[in-house]
């Protein structure tokens, strides 16, 4: 079974503005609501590629439900914990403005359910996958995503981790199978200005001498490169496409690769299913369906040969 943790889930509330203007009132011209969070989006790219998933972690209040109830309608076996007091956040996604949102906090998460989580996590099984993803909430230690792999490192578990930061490199000592920074994060990890292709090949394998056995760095518009396990380096340039959504892009790239992994256990493949998943959910109003990751990939492979 594949577990998602998403500690800090969002309903996500996806508008479109014509000419959005400060200051002034400004109405909507379309939009949805979501289910959202880095862990959640995971989840659902693996139910439209047939992989289930659980997805795990926090929610609060009516938004809270508004999310479980989501997430279960899309076909996600969602089995989040309860908190008491606060609400679970809403982001704003300001779909004509590429790349502006507002977040939401969430709710603060109490000590003990923090350790419920932890309990809960320490009853996966041996060939179980765990995928930590996105940010945490102010009121959980930063050392939670490492806390968590030392809890299951004894058991044959494939965990993967797509965060930022301190994060992301606390968890390389214990060989996460999957880390996917995207090329600023690599910048910021390694405090440098990234100009080429190669450099991204440098410091991905910098991060494998640190521990991890696979790594994904996505690229946006100029593709993405995979220094796998195998000591292979595999480089794709973005798939041709409209833009229409970036939000979940990254989460689908994970996604496709590990639906692709687990699948044929062929790195190539599994990077190309990635790529294929992260462009199209880019070329669609959500998050994508099968038949659109399927139609990037033929246009991959065609690309490739």
């Amino acid at each position: 079974m594949v577990y998602t943790v998403t500690f800090n889930p969002s309903l996500d509330y996806v508008v479109a503005v014509d000419d959005f203007q400060l200051g002034m009132t400004n109405r909507t011209t379309s939009e949805q609501l979501y289910p959202g969070g880095k862990g959640i989006n995971v989840s659902v790219i693996l139910k439209h590629l047939g992989v289930e998933s659980t997805a795990l972690g926090f929610t609060a209040g009516f938004i809270g439900e508004e999310i479980r109830r989501n997430a279960q309608e899309i076909g996600v076996n969602a089995s989040f914990i309860r908190i008491d007091k606060g609400n679970s956040r809403i982001n704003l996604k300001l779909r004509t403005i590429e790349g502006t949102e507002i977040n939401g906090r969430g709710p603060s998460i109490p000590v003990e359910k923090v350790h419920e989580l932890l309990e809960n996590l320490e009853q996966l099984q041996d060939g179980d996958v765990l995928v930590l993803a996105g940010s945490i909430p102010a009121s959980i230690p930063d050392s939670i995503y490492r806390d968590i792999l030392k809890r299951v490192a004894e058991k044959e578990i494939m965990t993967v981790v797509d965060a930022t930061g301190d994060l992301l490199v606390n968890v390389l000592e214990y060989h996460p199978f999957l880390i996917k920074p995207n090329q600023h994060e690599l910048e910021e990890i390694f405090q440098i200005q990234i100009t080429e292709r190669g450099e991204i090949v440098h410091y991905a394998k910098l991060l494998q001498e640190q521990g991890a056995k696979n790594v994904l760095v996505s690229m946006g518009g100029k593709g993405a490169i995979l220094v796998a396990a195998d000591g292979e380096v595999y480089d794709a340039a973005a798939p041709k496409g409209k833009l229409m959504n970036g939000v979940g892009a990254g989460d689908s790239m994970v996604a496709g690769f590990l639906s692709g992994w687990m699948a044929e256990h062929n790195y190539q493949h599994a990077f190309h299913m990635g790529v294929a998943a992260g462009s199209a959910t880019a070329f669609s109003e959500y998050l994508a369906e099968r038949d659109e990751v399927e139609r990037v990939y033929h246009q991959i492979m065609k690309e490739d040969m």
